[in-house]
């Protein structure tokens, strides 16, 4: 087959088909006879064989013609559905979109994913759970589209917007001499064991949170690395030692710990969205743009979002 078939041979082949007249399928067309009959020829000879019987008084579809015909309409069938999801991948209404996520932000992330999702049902969201460096990594090499993480600092080729700020308290055992009140000078948390997720999987979130420790003169030494603040919950818990931790996740407590107030000025942690900086793709925008229906504020409670520029 020297020659291409392209889409005019198959819309003039299924209109002749259909009309079995090629002085109709012409008007059909909107193009004269003769160059109708010419591109009908032309297809014949790329397939080689013969689609169509013709005589003075009609015409009718060979075995081949016939066997052809659904094909022929299946062929541009298919193009018009995958032009048509290309369009709408191109728009931000399909597709599929990637996104990374701190397990401490979970309750935000759950809340733009529904808002997002009302919009956009036909998106296939891929979530992916890390460390804030872990979330900041799958960026830069393109294996997320967004990220949601906490107290990040500025990087090259990153953009950062704040969700959410909250202030950080203080976890201790129920047990804890300190237990008894509702607040605590950070001094009384010295000779505690501290439980702390590592420095390398997230460097500024873990100065903010020993920040507390060390304006106090206390030397922050982790006696236990965690991977999750669940389980780091579950070590103060058990007895193991304190943590400082970011309010939200101390809203729903086993009964071996306590949440305490830190005396003083307020400590904060920020939840931060991010992307990589000019990406303009629809599907990215309408995610950073879904509405919001929870922020969490510097006192805890949940309030009406307000987008933060």
């Amino acid at each position: 087959m020297d020659q291409r078939i392209e889409l005019r041979h198959l819309r003039y082949f299924l209109a002749v088909a259909e009309e079995l007249h090629f002085g109709r399928a012409a008007q059909r067309l909107h193009i004269a006879q003769p160059a109708l009959s010419q591109q009908i020829r032309q297809l014949e000879k790329i397939v080689g064989v013969e689609l169509f019987q013709r005589t003075s008084r009609s015409v009718r579809l060979t075995d081949a013609g016939a066997s052809f015909q659904p094909r022929a309409r299946d062929l541009l069938s298919r193009l018009a559905a995958d032009l048509d999801e290309a369009g709408r991948v191109g728009r931000g209404e399909s597709g599929r979109l990637d996104v990374a996520f701190i397990t401490s932000a979970t309750a935000i992330v759950s809340e733009r994913l529904r808002a997002f999702s009302r919009h956009r049902p036909d998106v296939q969201v891929k979530l992916h759970d890390g460390f804030t460096v872990d979330v900041l990594t799958a960026l830069e090499r393109g294996t997320a589209d967004v990220g949601i993480v906490r107290d990040a600092e500025e990087r090259s080729g990153i953009a950062l917007t704040p969700l959410a700020t909250e202030r950080l308290v203080a976890v201790v055992p129920a047990h804890h001499p300190a237990a008894r009140g509702d607040r605590l000078g950070v001094t009384a948390l010295a000779a505690d064991p501290l439980i702390l997720f590592p420095r390398s999987a997230g460097p500024h979130a873990f100065d903010l949170n020993t920040q507390p420790l060390r304006e106090a003169g206390i030397d922050v030494q982790v006696a236990q690395e965690c991977s999750n603040w669940h389980t780091i919950i579950m070590l103060v818990a058990a007895g193991l030692g304190i943590t400082i931790a970011p309010h939200s996740v101390t809203t729903l407590l086993p009964p071996g710990a306590r949440r305490l107030e830190l005396d003083g000025s307020p400590h904060v942690s920020r939840i931060l969205m991010a992307t990589r900086q000019g990406d303009n793709r629809p599907l990215v925008q309408a995610f950073i743009a879904a509405p919001e229906t929870m922020k969490i504020s510097v006192d805890g409670r949940s309030a009406k979002a307000q987008r933060i520029r």
